[in-house]
C-alpha cells in the first residue's frame, strides 16, 4: 500500500460541472427536425456533451414523441444566438420511424 498527495503542480485543470435545469418551449419554425436528432436556437449556449429531455409535438398525431438526446455541437454568440444540433440516443424502434416520418416532412 502507499500514500498520496494532492498535485500541486498545475498540470491538472479543475474540473467544472454544469447543470441546466431549464425548460425551453419552441415553436415550429424554430427547430429543424432529422432523422438522428434536430437543430434549434438558444438564447445561450449549452454545453456539448450536455443530455437534454426532448418532446416533440405533431399536429396530425397529437402524441408526443419523447427521448433523449446528446447536444454534440453549439455554436454561435449572444447576439445572434446559439445553434444547438442534439443527438437522439436509445430511441425505440416506434419512435425512430416517427421521427424519421417528422423529419421528411420538415426536409427543406
Amino acid at each position: 500500500m502507499s500514500t498520496t498527495k494532492l498535485d500541486t503542480s498545475g498540470v491538472f485543470q479543475p474540473i467544472t460541472v454544469h447543470s441546466h435545469t431549464r425548460k425551453l418551449s419552441l415553436a415550429a419554425n424554430q427547430v429543424a427536425i432529422r432523422k438522428n436528432g434536430l437543430e434549434f436556437v438558444a438564447s445561450s449556449p449549452i454545453p456539448v456533451w450536455t443530455e437534454l429531455t426532448v418532446e416533440l409535438r405533431s399536429g396530425e398525431t397529437g402524441r408526443p414523441l419523447r427521448g433523449t438526446g446528446v447536444v454534440v455541437d453549439c455554436a454561435g454568440n449572444r447576439h445572434s444566438g446559439y445553434v444547438v444540433s442534439l443527438m437522439f440516443m436509445n430511441l425505440t424502434r416506434h419512435a425512430q420511424e416517427r421521427l424519421t416520418e417528422l423529419a421528411s416532412g420538415y426536409a427543406a
